[in-house]
């Protein structure tokens, strides 16, 4: 799982995340832990040294600002904050192809999407993950222990040892914090 993720990133990818309900809570949580400093100081000046450089040359009154507090980031996005366009898409359109729009629109070959959804079985999730599987993403699942139709569709399936919606979401908590915290190390530890 780690080494999925990881890949992508190195090869210039980016993690897309989806889930409903607790699960897109979820979703923006790694994001959170992904876009800035989880555990260890991600300085610009030691890991974007090519950033600060142009900084200087285009804006050297805001640089020093910039290198005391902008983070080293893994680009991560989640398809379940965009309001607008996730109304308008299920009014004007598909109510369960909500994330399978967007990854259309955001993904790439070389993306990885995570998708998490406790049954395995949410159509929108699927569907995104089809979506993302045509284009060539990586597809990373987080689901129960039958994990659904998401686990065959999953180039790598997380299926937690549980069945209710809330123990598998305990059970997932730990499993992307180690995730981040894996990540983090792979790309901010230093030597």
């Amino acid at each position: 799982m780690v080494e999925t993720l990881c890949d992508g990133w190195r090869g210039g990818g980016k993690l897309i995340t989806c889930g409903n309900g607790g699960s897109a809570a979820d979703a923006m949580h790694i994001v959170g832990e992904l876009m800035k400093g989880f555990l260890l100081p991600r300085r610009i000046d030691k890991f974007r040294p090519e950033f600060v450089a142009r900084a200087r040359e285009i804006f050297p009154a805001d640089v020093e600002y910039f290198k005391a507090n902008l983070q080293g980031a893994l680009p991560a996005v989640s398809l379940v904050g965009e309001t607008s366009l996730l109304t308008a898409f299920a009014n004007d359109a598909k109510p369960d192809l909500i994330f399978a729009q967007q990854i259309f629109g955001l993904g790439r070959e070389g993306d990885v999407l995570l998708a998490i959804s406790t049954s395995g079985n949410s159509d929108n999730v699927l569907f995104a993950v089809e979506v993302a599987k045509v284009i060539g993403l990586k597809v990373v699942a987080m689901t129960g222990r039958r994990g659904g139709r998401l686990r065959h569709l999953s180039d790598v399936a997380v299926c937690v040892p549980a069945d209710s919606s809330h123990t598998i979401q305990e059970f997932h908590l730990p499993i992307y914090h180690m995730l981040c915290i894996a990540a983090e190390n792979e790309f901010f530890s230093c030597p």
